[in-house]
Formats: structure tokens, C-alpha cells, sequence
């Protein structure tokens, strides 16, 4: 693909890049692809190719295949402490955990007795609860799932509960909920809302929720605005900078909201993840493609076993 194209806005981002860094394209061939996970116990990453209801798998020097064939139209991806998939399936609704024996365990599907809209991405906190996003997009049509009709009053952002698997709606202010991260200590929530995707009158804005440590949510405060598209993915770097995707590629925000600048990407970016076995190449899903960049700087550490 050539040299890495970045626009640098802060000198705080040159911290973060490499001079003469490659962006380089790992796979073609998806009709969506997102929810990049990196798995560093196989060194190996995985990601969704929704329409296809696919999942991949690429591996240094082999390359990637199909790791399923029918994956239920999954989006986000994650991996908990134990280094277990946590996957959001539109076709199913539901967010659902894959066990080292291969088997599935459903941890929501449903809330105050009405099924969930389509669940989109999926964090974990430190403490085990499962953060997850809930917009409508895959039941808008048949294309990403089923269409089909909302039973829930809104699209929120919810919480379950690690001890008892209670699921709880934090977040209720918003269009269409998508891509999350928490902050590095985790007292602040990054929501993606990425409304403006099929309402020219949306939102296309970063939110920052502040986060209580029994998981209560305060009011929120747009963080960031993405003036190219939409937010979709969210991930943080070492220093605590949001990484965030976008039409014209990834743009970087300091913690304090400044922007630092971006990378051009030649398609329109999902979702991105850090990994590698250093942590510090960014792996990057773009409408058909799958790339990759090394970079300057660390993706944040994910939870560990208590």
C-alpha cells in the first residue's frame, strides 16, 4: 500500500506515528468487515464480515481464512480476562460468549422482558461487567441481519452485571449508540453515536459519560465531533488518546478532546484494535478491507485476571 499518510493537527501526535511506516492491507475480500479482536495468547486476530456472517481469522505468515461460516451476522468483538470472545450477533440479538470448549453462552438477549434491538460492540471493564452498545442496525433490513420491529422504546447502552448477569440500561440519551471505550483508569465512558448514518439530521459525535466504580453513569458531554462520516469504533492508546474511526480514515483526540490529527485510510474505517506482540500495531477494518500500521505508540492494556 505504500507509506502510511498521517495529518498531524498537535506535536503531541508525532509521539504516536512512525516516519515511513507502511499501511499495509492484510485482506480483501469482506462486503463489511468490523469488530477487529486481537488475541495475543495465539497471536493471532479475528474479525466480522456482517453481511457475509462470517468470521476470519488472519495469522502472521499464513494469512487470514474462515473461522466461521455462520456467525450469526456478528459485529463487535472482544476477548474477556479469561481471553474468551465476546461477540454481538444482530441475527440473534444477542450478546454471547464463547467458551474454550467451543460452546456458547448467552449473556443478554433481552431486557425489562422485550428483546434487544441488535447488539453492536462490546467492551469489558476490569471488573468483569459487560458494557454493550444497541442501536437498530441490524434490524433496519435484511442486509445485516433480520428485519424486524424494535420492541425496545429506544437505542441505550447496557451494562451486565459480572456477579449476577443482571442487565441494566446506563445510557438512554442517545441516537444510535455504537462504538465504546473506557477511559485508562475507567471514570470516564467513550460512547460512539453515529446517528447521522441514516438521518442527515444525526448525531456524528463522540460522547464521554463520567463512570462511578459501581458502574454508575452521570451526564454526559460530547467529547469530539467527526465532521468526515460517522464514529464507529473507539480504542485507546497508552497515553489515554481515543483512536476513532471515520469516513477518511482514523482520527486521534488527546484526552482532553484535542484533536492530534489523523491517518488516511483509503476506505471507510469500522473498527480498529491494537495488537501484535508488542501492542503497538494498529489493525484497522475498512468497509471490504482489513489493514494494518505499526505504530509509535501502545494500545491501552486490556483488563487482566484478578
Amino acid at each position: 500500500m505504500g507509506v502510511a499518510e498521517f495529518t498531524i493537527l498537535d506535536p503531541r501526535m508525532r509521539r504516536l506515528i512512525l516516519p515511513g511506516a507502511h499501511l499495509e492491507r492484510l485482506h480483501q475480500g469482506s462486503r463489511w468487515a468490523e469488530g477487529p479482536v486481537y488475541f495475543p495468547a495465539g497471536d493471532y486476530l479475528m474479525w466480522s464480515d456482517i453481511p457475509n456472517a462470517r468470521v476470519w481469522q488472519w495469522v502472521p505468515e499464513l494469512g487470514a481464512r474462515i473461522w466461521s461460516h455462520s456467525s450469526n451476522n456478528c459485529n463487535g468483538n472482544t476477548r474477556d480476562a479469561q481471553g474468551r470472545r465476546v461477540t454481538c450477533e444482530h441475527l440473534t440479538r444477542s450478546v454471547v460468549r464463547f467458551e474454550p470448549d467451543g460452546s456458547r453462552t448467552v449473556l443478554a438477549d433481552a431486557f425489562e422482558g422485550r428483546r434487544l434491538n441488535s447488539p453492536n460492540d462490546v467492551i469489558v471493564a476490569s471488573d468483569g461487567a459487560v458494557w454493550f452498545t444497541d442501536p437498530t442496525y441490524g434490524i433496519l433490513t435484511d442486509y445485516e441481519g433480520k428485519r424486524s420491529t424494535p420492541e425496545q422504546p429506544g437505542c441505550f447502552v447496557y451494562r451486565i452485571a459480572p456477579e449476577t448477569g443482571a442487565v441494566e440500561a446506563k445510557i438512554r440519551s442517545m441516537g444510535k449508540p455504537n462504538g465504546l471505550a473506557f477511559s485508562l483508569d475507567e471514570t470516564t465512558l467513550y460512547v460512539a453515536d453515529s446517528a447521522r448514518s441514516h438521518d442527515d439530521a444525526g448525531q456524528h459525535h463522540v460522547m464521554a459519560f463520567p463512570v462511578a466504580a459501581d458502574g454508575t453513569v452521570g451526564e454526559g458531554a460530547v467529547f469530539a465531533e467527526i465532521a468526515d462520516g460517522v464514529p464507529d469504533g473507539l480504542r485507546l492508546d497508552e497515553y489515554g488518546d481515543l483512536w476513532v474511526s471515520s469516513a477518511r480514515g482514523v482520527e486521534i483526540f488527546a484526552p482532553d478532546g484535542t484533536p492530534l490529527g489523523h491517518l488516511h485510510v483509503p476506505e471507510t474505517v469500522a473498527n480498529l484494535t491494537f495488537g501484535g506482540p508488542k501492542n503497538n500495531r494498529l489493525f484497522i477494518t475498512a468497509s471490504t478491507s482489513v489493514y494494518a500500521v505499526f505504530t509509535a505508540v501502545r494500545g491501552a492494556e486490556r483488563p487482566t485476571r484478578p
